[in-house]
């Protein structure tokens, strides 16, 4: 591309990783984006990439800029969004200032704990957060009461609750905590606190789909309301070795494996790792 060639704004936006054509160009006509300071509408606008101070929300659109990829595992307390307007804490405030311009891949709602991906690539999001791409998500979550073989299979036939279908790709019983598990003293921010209480159970859940908090509104239908859940797994990524509250970069093999899922390709640079590997989050009281 030379000096002083343009293209159009919304494939500008897209190229930059931060979302589809086709959602740039409806960012454009929801006055979200700015080019030169001034607030641009017209989704057929022209600009030229390398000159203009383009911005989506304020963020600065840069499509040449090598594509970044984080995994957290986000503690209880926090929520999955850029901002709050109520200044609650958000994951954002987990993470240095030179990486809070990504978003977050999906939600984790405050009460819940667990891997989070964090982009600046919005091709890698919809592949990873699109259910027709097959990224599972598994889940350990402990429940109230003991939850019958028949309200397993129901779980994995699907609940009609408020008017949405819901249900879980499957689910699996881990009876009562070992005794090593069972001796280990709590992890704030972890879902996996045992208990030895009778009325509680311990499952492993996987979704294929991603409805709106869809485990703990299944299982409430079932008569076995969630008390603590964590999502311990996307696709083939863990949270082995990576305490609550940390995050490190995706590796491209990472990266390859989540988007080839099914046989798909990461057309996106990948980003620069970061060094260290897993990081400790900022502490937000400091």
């Amino acid at each position: 591309m030379s000096m002083t060639s343009e293209e159009r704004l919304h494939k500008t936006i897209a190229r930059s990783g931060l979302a589809s054509r086709r959602r740039a160009e409806q960012m454009i006509a929801e006055g979200r984006v700015s080019v030169g300071g001034e607030v641009v509408t017209r989704v057929g606008a022209k600009v030229d990439p390398r000159r203009d101070d383009i911005r989506v929300d304020g963020v600065r659109v840069r499509p040449d800029r090598p594509r970044r990829y984080i995994l957290l595992n986000k503690p209880v307390g926090y929520l999955t969004t850029r901002s709050d307007p109520g200044r609650r804490p958000t994951v954002m405030e987990l993470l240095p200032i030179a990486l809070r311009s990504l978003f977050p891949v999906g939600r984790l709602d405050m009460a819940t704990s667990g891997l989070l991906l964090l982009t600046d690539d919005g091709h890698f999001a919809q592949r990873v957060a699109h259910p027709r791409y097959g990224v599972t998500k598994t889940y350990a979550v402990t429940v109230r009461g003991h939850p019958s073989e028949r309200s397993l299979q129901q779980a994995k036939r699907g609940v009609r609750v408020e008017g949405q279908w819901l249900r879980v790709a499957s689910v699996k019983g881990l009876g009562r905590p070992g005794r090593r598990e069972s001796e280990r003293p709590p992890t704030k921010g972890s879902a996996r606190i045992p208990s030895k209480s009778p009325e509680k159970s311990r499952l492993t859940v996987v979704l294929q789909e991603g409805r709106y908090q869809e485990i703990r509104r299944l299982f409430k239908a079932l008569g076995h309301p969630v008390l603590q859940l964590h999502r311990e797994r996307v696709g083939l990524l863990s949270d082995h070795g990576l305490p609550p509250g940390a995050y490190r970069a995706l590796t491209p093999k990472e990266i390859a494996d989540l988007v080839s899922s099914r046989g798909g390709s990461l057309r996106a640079k990948a980003g620069r790792p970061l060094p260290g590997g897993a990081r400790p989050a900022r502490d937000r009281q400091g």
